[in-house]
């Protein structure tokens, strides 16, 4: 039988674990689980047989040498910073490896010695990155394939609510790490390119300078730049593209709300608030509003922030209960975005019957025969319920489909890669269409880059 490996059972591996363990008669595979938390990955396999569940500390070289040398290929989906323990274990055991991280540059260093062995070292095999690469790269080959020479390119994600399930006035819940979403936009200004100029988004900006999508069926979004668009222009083949913007998506709204978290200083990282323990939510919010002998925390805050009694973004905030005084903070020295994060996991975390949404929209300008055109592509995945979410139907499965086809030769060019080629990209794409995770694309007239707000 063939073995494969898959190292971590965490939220986003229900379907990657499904797919293969589906696949295990007919593709003669034995799957090994390896994780610290053993219940937890046996209630994802239930009665199948096919399957070995260990107990497995990434940190204890031993025991992960050992998972890894009976294995054919492994599946590392722990953390992006744990990969490289696995992946120096996996070249010097001539084992192939899938991840669906973001390339580290000490990942990127092992190039030459994957190569060597003949190995394939498949990464960012998940939905974003993954899925964007993979349907990007498929229409911009396409096109270039016409003779089309591509002007601009757009993309935008989002990790968000179900319609069915969005019941608050932000229209989000946390469908991915809290953490992640606290520090988004973080670690410098956004860059991108605008018709042939680099512009810069400061992070105290960055939620004031929105784009507008709409997506038939879902209604209006708005969408605010990623840290650095131009990382993948190269990658792409758009050295030559005049507009390359990589964002963001949320509901309309939400960046205007998120927005004053961000000039208050509470979604600050950096240093500890003394007490935090013992401080109250209303208390966390007075401590970033001046001192007054007379107003209210409620009347600081709207004053410091110019909201008006009567405005939406108002009611957004007192939903959140951040004025509670008898609500205590209870973590102790503390990051003003640690008590954030706490605050909010208050209102936004998913309730058991709700259901989460991946939103991805593609826009690609292009000229050809020396007309302009362009294409616009949307792709709506809502998930199943708590453990087969949205989120780890458009991670998981890429994974596994990769996987399943370094094993059986159909991805065979070696070394440290993404999915943009072809090789890669076109049985992953259709296979996905039949477990509904398709884009529909649709011509419009061409219009250059939107600059509003911009």
């Amino acid at each position: 039988m063939r073995k494969i490996l898959i190292i971590g059972a965490g939220k986003s591996s229900s379907y990657l674990i499904k797919y293969l363990l589906d696949k295990s008669e007919s593709e003669n595979l034995q799957i090994t689980i390896g994780d610290i938390d053993v219940e937890n990955a046996k209630k994802l396999v239930g009665e199948h047989t096919n399957v070995n569940i260990i107990h497995l500390d990434v940190f204890k070289a031993e025991s992960r040498t050992e998972a890894i040398q009976n294995s054919d290929i492994v599946v590392s989906m722990l953390p992006a910073r744990f990969h490289i323990e696995v992946a120096k274990d996996c070249v010097k055991h001539k084992k192939h490896m899938v991840t669906a991280s973001y390339v580290s540059k000490k990942i990127e260093a092992l190039d030459a010695e994957v190569k060597a062995n003949n190995l394939v070292f498949m990464n960012e095999i998940g939905v974003d990155p993954g899925i964007d690469h993979m349907s990007a790269m498929q229409v911009i080959d396409r096109i270039r394939d016409h003779g089309g020479k591509m002007i601009m390119f757009e993309t935008f994600t989002g990790g968000l609510v179900a319609p069915e399930s969005d019941d608050n006035l932000w229209n989000y819940k946390f469908t991915w790490n809290p953490r992640n979403v606290v520090l988004a936009g973080q670690g410098g200004a956004a860059k991108f390119l605008q018709e042939n100029q680099f512009k810069y988004i400061p992070y105290g900006r960055l939620f004031r300078r929105t784009e507008f999508l709409d997506i038939e069926g879902y209604g209006r979004f708005e969408g605010y730049a990623n840290r650095d668009s131009l990382k993948y222009q190269h990658v792409y083949g758009l050295d030559h593209a005049k507009t390359l913007y990589r964002g963001t998506m949320r509901r309309v709204g939400f960046s205007r709300a998120w927005n004053v978290f961000v000039q208050l200083g509470m979604t600050d990282d950096s240093y500890t608030i003394d007490d935090s323990a013992n401080m109250s939510y209303r208390d966390f919010v007075n401590a970033f509003l001046p001192y007054s002998p007379t107003d209210s925390v409620e009347l600081k805050f709207r004053h410091a922030l110019k909201i008006d009694q009567d405005d939406i973004v108002w009611d957004k905030f007192l939903e959140l209960d951040l004025f509670n005084h008898d609500k205590m903070v209870g973590l102790d020295k503390a990051t003003p975005a640690e008590i954030l994060q706490k605050i909010l996991m208050d209102s936004w975390t998913l309730d058991k019957e709700d259901k989460d949404m991946i939103v991805m929209y593609h826009k690609f300008g292009y000229e050809i025969e020396g007309e302009k055109r362009q294409i616009d592509a949307t792709m709506v995945v809502v998930g199943e319920d708590q453990t087969y979410t949205a989120m780890a139907k458009t991670v998981g499965l890429p994974v596994a489909m990769a996987t399943l086809d370094i094993l059986n030769g159909k991805i065979k060019t070696p070394g440290v890669q993404i999915p943009i080629s072809k090789e890669v990209y076109t049985p992953i794409l259709e296979e996905l269409e039949t477990y509904g995770v398709k884009f529909n694309e649709k011509k419009v007239p061409y219009l250059g880059y939107n600059p509003l707000n911009l």
